[in-house]
């Protein structure tokens, strides 16, 4: 296959950990999804903020991301579930790239429900052919704490690195 990168957002450093794990696995480079507008608030405006923007289709504007996405055939996207899809800031990233021939690798990290992320962000894509879609699943109660198996995660990473 040709260049392949790891695009994520994260609130709350759970996508953040998994993304970095592929990165040290695979040595693929890796781009943070930031906003343009930083999300800013307690925890609960947030919370409300990412519910309402989720529930509106909302698609916030992002910083550069300093990569020519033509020149990339396979993307790994990350992100948080949000109101059991994906954070509004992915939603944004998968419209600005043009899916058609290239290779998408979704994952997602939930504390609880994964939701419908992975079909939602599939279909974000049209064009795409999907590969290793991903739920991880980390503890409610304990923040960062994996929950999926370490053997499930050592597979799918083994899989990853055949990119």
């Amino acid at each position: 296959m040709g260049k392949c990168i790891i695009v994520y957002y994260s609130m709350d450093g759970n996508t953040r950990q998994i993304a970095e794990r592929i990165r040290s696995e695979t040595g693929f480079p890796l781009i943070q999804l930031e906003t343009v507008v930083p999300y800013t608030g307690t925890d609960e405006e947030i919370i409300a903020q990412g519910q309402e923007e989720v529930n509106r289709g909302y698609r916030p504007a992002l910083k550069p991301l300093g990569v020519d996405l033509d020149a990339c055939d396979t993307i790994l996207v990350g992100t948080p579930t949000w109101w059991y899809t994906m954070a509004s800031p992915v939603l944004s990233f998968l419209h600005l790239v043009d899916w058609r021939g290239k290779t998408l690798v979704p994952f997602q990290t939930h504390a609880g429900w994964p939701g419908h992320c992975l079909e939602d962000m599939e279909r974000a894509c049209p064009g795409a052919r999907v590969l290793y879609p991903k739920a991880i699943r980390f503890s409610p109660q304990q923040f960062g704490k994996l929950e999926t198996p370490q053997r499930e995660l050592e597979s799918w990473l083994a899989e990853l690195k055949t990119l």
